[in-house]
């Protein structure tokens, strides 16, 4: 049987791992933390070539109050990042079936292999805004992902973390499976998902059945 797509590519950082956890850690709760992280991704979306992440995160910090420093601390616990319950079990029959995975990060090379390594199963392809030049929703890094995984973008599933990616995504032809697990707002203009869900129940599935 034919499968629907021949690759999946993820967002690292909040579709696989619970990183809003960390970054309400680091802030010192979890109303400091969203704040934090709601003004790193506005800040993302609207600068495009990429400069330093740690600079971003701590511009970020500056903006909501909260001492710049943070930045260097959330680098230092990123070892900590822990996946979503359930990713393990929704990618295992992905990778048993020889489907290549792979995500795009907005994050440095550094900071990118330490998170890809704690989502517990083996990725083909760790594409970063900084190996790509450019933060998503800006095509780059999703164009350099496909090309590394060697199919094209209708072959391929893109799984969202960020409401954002929706529209990156979407730009360079991707169908889109959107893992809300926090419940974020589509930003305005977003295309709608093929599938809109709390947890990657059924991905596998979906994938493999043409």
């Amino acid at each position: 049987m034919l499968r629907r797509y021949d690759a999946v590519l993820f967002d690292l950082l909040t579709a696989l791992l619970n990183s809003w956890t960390l970054w309400d850690a680091v802030a010192g709760g979890e109303a400091e933390g969203r704040r934090w992280r709601a003004a790193y991704l506005r800040l993302t979306y609207g600068t495009g070539a990429y400069r330093p992440y740690e600079t971003l995160v701590a511009e970020a910090a500056t903006e909501v109050g909260l001492d710049p420093h943070v930045a260097d601390a959330l680098a230092a616990r990123y070892g900590e990042l822990c996946p979503w319950s359930g990713v393990a079990e929704a990618l295992a029959p992905l990778v048993a079936a020889g489907v290549p995975l792979g995500v795009a990060t907005n994050c440095s090379d550094a900071l990118g292999r330490v998170a890809a390594a704690r989502v517990g199963v083996p990725l083909d392809v760790v594409v970063t805004s900084e190996r790509a030049g450019f933060y998503k929703p800006d095509p780059h890094p999703y164009r350099l992902a496909l090309a590394e995984l060697g199919v094209a973008a209708e072959r391929c599933l893109f799984v969202a973390g960020s409401a954002y990616d929706l529209i990156g995504a979407s730009q360079v032809g991707l169908a889109i499976w959107w893992h809300d697990r926090i419940g974020m707002e589509k930003p305005p203009g977003a295309p709608e998902p093929l599938r809109h869900t709390r947890g990657l129940e059924g991905l596998a599935e979906f994938v493999l059945r043409g």
